[in-house]
């Protein structure tokens, strides 16, 4: 089974408030993409990532992440959508499973890879999430709390989002037949009409998105658990 990750990292990281995109941000004295890569490439589980960076960055990213493991680095799109596009067409058309996961999320665990992998052979399409906990309420445009939202059933998406390549294949072509655009490739199986599988996902799992991500970010990575070199 020939299993491919496309890793968006085509951002600018405007909520982080810096003018360096998130992805390139230090952790521990490397990028957080550099951690992210390193989580795939330890599992032993994938045989190669497309990386999706900015236009501009496309000189740049190839001597820099000239890892075993990265096989295409290719340019991103207008939106995140655009990206993962650009980066799933340059796969090999033998693909089997695709791995979508956010490059500003490093600390995806082995085992997490592994059930995302197992779960989108069977059932064709699996996102790894996480329970909604906290009290919800529904706001309106002034701030003001209108009601409570009712959370059972309600999931806090992550990634990896993990399909089967025809699966994912046909959800990107009627997307852009209908010139959809969803906030996740989950979105796109969802507007194809198709069964999408739940992972129980990890708080560890975090995306850095803030500047405090990057303290809890600087914790994780402290831990000792998430070590590599590229």
């Amino acid at each position: 089974m020939k299993v491919c990750v496309i890793i968006p990292a085509a951002g600018q990281g405007t909520r982080m408030g810096s003018s360096t995109p998130k992805q390139y941000l230090l952790l521990n004295g490397q990028p957080i993409l550099h951690h992210t890569l390193m989580a795939f490439e330890a599992s032993g589980l994938v045989d190669s990532v497309t990386l999706v960076v900015p236009k501009n960055d496309l000189d740049q990213a190839r001597k820099k992440w000239d890892c075993k493991i990265v096989k295409n680095i290719v340019a991103g799109g207008k939106e995140r959508q655009d990206s993962v596009y650009n980066g799933f067409k340059a796969l090999d058309s033998d693909t089997d499973i695709v791995i979508v996961h956010d490059g500003v999320r490093p600390f995806v665990a082995e085992d997490l890879i592994a059930r995302s992998i197992d779960a989108a052979n069977k059932f064709g399409a699996a996102i790894v999430a996480i329970p909604v906990s906290d009290t919800i309420k529904q706001v309106d445009n002034e701030d003001f709390v209108t009601h409570t939202v009712d959370r059972n059933g309600l999931w806090r998406v992550q990634t990896p989002q993990t399909f089967q390549y025809t699966v994912l294949d046909e959800a990107f072509k009627i997307a852009v037949n209908d010139s959809y655009y969803g906030t996740d490739e989950g979105s796109l199986l969802e507007h194809a009409g198709k069964k999408l599988k739940i992972i129980m996902g990890s708080e560890l799992n975090i995306k850095i998105t803030r500047q405090e991500d990057l303290i809890l970010g600087e914790g994780i990575i402290n831990s000792g658990k998430f070590n590599g070199d590229c």
